[in-house]
């Protein structure tokens, strides 16, 4: 069973890891590997997409970390007794995080050089020249970055988008055994917001905590403190994460720019609950926002500024306010994509069944991967 302590004492400490896997992330072998190797290092939560499949993956994977999570604790990963929360990712209309893009690759040119496929971060676009074997898109890898759109010389390219049903949310809640959900949703989209949240409210009090990811805009704020209204009702520890640049943090360092400037503004409004990063954080952020004062040190201060506030209330009128964590998603993931990669090559054909490699059968690749990742987790985490 996970041990939620551990995790929300880092959201209050400041030091909270999340790992975003793809609310559209469907590759069941790369969130396995993916929830594995960041469990080891240190994550206090994994949002993955709210398709039972998956969840069953990350299940999986976190009862193998923690078997493992003694060796990993001698070899100075993670954190004696400490399991990262389950989160499932929903949203209340159309949004860029929950969609497929869609190749009709009979219809491209054959003289195209396909810049969609040396694009893709998640490898999911592949084109063969034997009409046998698969072209297009591969659907559980996409998690609809949507870089291949503007780039295609042919506008062959299109994205299938969805919203989560409300009547598959409360079984995932209730049966599938998920700590928490994060709803994403756009300015002006109130009514939507309290269409979803009221029908998973009869179960809200059941889970650890709640997310709300919103992206920039005008009225953004006054939109925040619409929804808090709504939700105000239920005692539940609360996320506001700041959606800069979204999919975008292996683009490069200047993405993480746009995380940051909108983790200020939220901090400025002074919501109840925490704010945490995420769209463009990668290797950059933590060093960020410890040059701007925006994280707390190792002795639960903002760095020369001040102390920390209660649960659920990060700072006071007496303390400036400080970022209580960041999430990783594109950026950790393409970290790990050579270990991916590796997986995938080792897979074997017996009688043309194809059999998948599981990360933890392959020691030395296993202890890469939680290097790496432990290499980003660690950035937070020694501010403890």
């Amino acid at each position: 069973m996970t041990d939620h302590l551990n995790p929300l004492q880092s959201l209050k400490e400041g030091h909270w890891f999340k790992l975003i896997c793809g609310a559209s992330f469907q590759h069941l072998p790369a969130v396995r590997s993916l929830t594995l190797a960041y469990t080891l290092a240190g994550a206090d939560c994994i949002d993955v997409a709210a398709d039972p499949a998956v969840i069953a993956a990350v299940r999986e994977a976190l009862q193998v970390a923690a078997e493992l999570a003694q060796d990993a604790q001698a070899r100075g990963f993670g954190k004696k007794g400490k399991l990262p929360l389950l989160m499932v990712s929903l949203n209340d209309g159309e949004d860029p995080h929950f969609r497929k893009a869609k190749i009709n690759y009979t219809e491209c040119p054959p003289n195209c050089h396909r810049p969609c496929e040396k694009i893709c971060p998640a490898q999911a676009i592949k084109f063969s020249n034997k009409p046998e074997l698969f072209s297009g898109v591969i659907s559980e890898k996409c998690y609809g970055c949507g870089r291949c759109i503007p780039i295609c010389p042919y506008e062959k390219i299109y994205t299938n988008s969805y919203v989560i049903k409300p009547e598959a949310i409360a079984p995932l809640i209730l049966s599938t055994g998920v700590d928490a959900i994060e709803i994403h949703t756009q300015i002006g989209r109130l009514t939507e917001f309290q269409r979803l949240w009221q029908t998973i409210s009869p179960w809200v009090e059941q889970l650890q905590l709640v997310a709300i990811s919103c992206p920039d805009g005008e009225g953004m704020i006054d939109y925040l403190h619409a929804l808090y209204d709504v939700i105000a009702t239920h005692k539940i520890t609360l996320i506001w994460q700041t959606d800069g640049r979204p999919m975008s943090g292996d683009i490069g360092d200047g993405t993480t720019t746009a995380a940051v400037k909108l983790g200020q503004k939220v901090l400025a409004a002074n919501l109840p609950g925490y704010v945490q990063l995420a769209g463009g954080t990668n290797n950059y952020t933590v060093a960020k926002l410890k040059a701007m004062g925006l994280l707390r040190g190792r002795d639960g201060e903002v760095e020369g500024v001040g102390g920390v506030g209660e649960e659920n209330t990060p700072h006071t009128p007496h303390t400036p306010p400080s970022i209580s964590g960041v999430a990783y998603g594109s950026y950790a993931r393409v970290l790990l994509s050579p270990i991916l990669e590796e997986l995938e090559i080792r897979e074997v054909n017996d009688t043309s069944v194809k059999t998948t490699v599981r990360l933890e059968d392959e020691p030395e690749l296993l202890w890469q991967a939680v290097g790496l990742a432990h290499s980003l987790v660690s950035q937070l985490k020694s501010q403890q």
